[in-house]
């Protein structure tokens, strides 16, 4: 059984993460699959509309970390990376759905969607520094452009969480609802029944002012974010945070 799950309804395409038992934590061939439906979506004329969520209680609990820690990425052409340009040149509307725990790429990974919809129990976190890392996804751009430099810069330096009304008043969820997912659903509709085309050079006009900055740091926080994986400081918060998880 795979755990990136499809269904199609009408125009609107459901992109699930489906590990539950590990909180939907992504390893490389999960990244691998999900860049390949992206491209694929992008190029289907049969869908309008993408839909992204994760099954069971929580949306992403970020990377695998024994996966990451046994297999690193380390060269630019990596599932992770090739994942994170899909998602970003994606041509038309995505919409996300996130209940739970919603933790580093699971957090940074919606500064790419168009509209983000959250149930009460949602919980953001970008835990990068915390483990020796970096931001990823142009995070360390898109981050302090939406919420302001000191703000951003609190959240990413200190690995502190915020919460559901937290993220709608930041402005990086749209709303908060126990029926986010059906409200989700619903917009996904409404927003396919438009001109396509229409809808498709709209967003292209609204990313356009940034999208070029993004790349930019997206490659530059690339090759940080390799660089650090294979670091002695990384390899030790990776451990901590190992052995910190199996004893809960």
């Amino acid at each position: 059984m795979s755990e990136i799950s499809l269904s199609q309804d009408a125009e609107v395409l459901t992109l699930e993460i489906n590990r539950p038992a590990k909180m939907n934590s992504l390893t490389r061939a999960m990244y691998a699959e999900l860049a390949s439906h992206l491209r694929d979506a992008s190029g289907d004329f049969s869908i309008r509309t993408l839909v992204i969520s994760g099954a069971g209680e929580n949306f992403c609990a970020g990377n695998d970390i024994f996966d990451f820690m046994n297999d690193p990425p380390t060269d630019a052409d990596s599932e992770v990376f090739q994942f994170l340009t899909e998602l970003q040149n994606f041509p038309k509307p995505i919409i996300a759905v996130v209940q739970g725990n919603a933790v580093g790429i699971g957090t940074t990974m919606l500064f790419h969607c168009d509209l983000v919809y959250a149930t009460p129990t949602a919980k953001f976190s970008m835990p990068f520094v915390t483990l020796g890392l970096v931001p990823e996804a142009g995070s360390s751009y898109l981050f302090p452009l939406l919420v302001g430099y000191q703000r951003a810069a609190k959240t990413f330096l200190s690995g502190e969480s915020f919460d559901a009304s937290q993220a709608k008043e930041m402005g990086l969820v749209l709303e908060v609802s126990d029926s986010a997912r059906d409200l989700a659903q619903a917009m996904a509709k409404k927003i396919a029944g438009q001109p396509p085309t229409s809808v498709i050079n709209t967003k292209a006009l609204m990313k356009s002012r940034t999208h070029d900055a993004v790349s930019a740091v997206m490659r530059a926080e690339g090759e940080l974010f390799r660089i650090a994986l294979q670091s002695e400081e990384a390899m030790g918060a990776f451990m901590k945070f190992a052995a910190n998880r199996e004893q809960k």
